[in-house]
């Protein structure tokens, strides 16, 4: 569980790479290009009402609406996150020496996240969707963690989010039959997003590393509970009702859907494995993250 390179060295070469490959959506994306009428804007397999007999019911104009109320939900959920994420790597800064390249690289991720946060914005805007938001108790619970999670919670809530979202965007950016701009926007978000995710893991491991037993302990229960809450999130009950489905009704059959699950369960298998190789999700916390639908039976 050793880190592999220096923690100096990571983030040199994660600072080079951030000049070499990094973007502005603001003038990257051509976000008055027309949209693709009747392209999906995730494969259809993707989402969460797929193979249930709501679905059936749809027309393929409802399932193509579906699919993009879908989208920016998620683009909701990835602002509420990274508003989240910039607020934690900014108290870790506050304690970190200025001078060093890991702290130059945190604030280099911090730079990234508005860019992106800005870009999810714009495709919610473009979309012409509402913005989905956390429920008062997801809200409460992002105001708690920005403000005290640290240590081997704060990279893991991070990985679990960038890495859940990265899946999807994966996929969607090399799907040429979906629409043009969300390919765009998964594209930039996935290569601005491998930077971030290598700085996670390898300061992940330091800190389980650093980490007593009690610290792992109440760690693994926030991680849980992070992953629990992420993953709630990325589709929100009142996207339903942008194709007839009262809220309730669509999210219950998307949580007894076997199609959706299975697609928590792929969204998730890179950080839920790398995580149980840490001795994260274990006691209560596993159960946190079976309620979430992120592991098998």
């Amino acid at each position: 569980m050793e880190s592999g390179f220096p923690r100096e060295a990571v983030a040199t070469r994660l600072l080079t790479a951030s000049v070499r490959t990094s973007y502005d959506p603001t003038v990257d994306i051509d976000w008055s290009a027309p949209l693709r009428p009747g392209a999906y804007w995730l494969p259809p397999e993707r989402s969460s009402l797929y193979g249930t007999p709501l679905w059936d019911g749809l027309s393929d104009e409802q399932r193509v609406e579906l699919t993009k109320h879908e989208v920016a939900s998620a683009a909701g959920a990835g602002i509420w996150f990274e508003t989240i994420l910039m607020q934690m790597l900014i108290r870790h800064y506050y304690d970190a020496d200025p001078t060093s390249r890991h702290a130059q690289y945190a604030l280099t991720e911090v730079a990234d996240e508005c860019r992106h946060s800005i870009m999810f914005g714009r495709l919610i805007e473009a979309t012409g969707c509402p913005v989905y938001r956390a429920d008062p108790v997801d809200h409460l619970l992002g105001r708690w963690l920005k403000a005290t999670a640290t240590g081997p919670q704060m990279y893991a809530a991070i990985l679990i989010a960038e890495e859940i979202l990265d899946s999807f965007q994966r996929e969607i950016m090399n799907d040429e039959s979906l629409q043009p701009l969300i390919r765009m926007v998964s594209r930039i978000h996935v290569v601005e997003e491998a930077r971030h995710v290598r700085f996670a893991r390898d300061e992940l491991t330091r800190q389980v590393e650093a980490a007593g037993p009690v610290a792992l302990g109440y760690a693994r229960f926030v991680i849980g509970r992070a992953a629990y809450s992420i993953t709630r999130r990325l589709v929100h009950p009142r996207a339903y009702a942008a194709v007839g489905i009262a809220p309730a009704v669509g999210r219950a059959a998307a949580r007894a859907n076997p199609h959706w699950r299975a697609t928590l369960r792929w969204s998730a298998q890179r950080i839920a494995g790398h995580l149980t190789e840490l001795g994260l999700v274990a006691g209560p916390g596993r159960l946190l993250w079976r309620r979430a639908g992120l592991l098998g039976d």
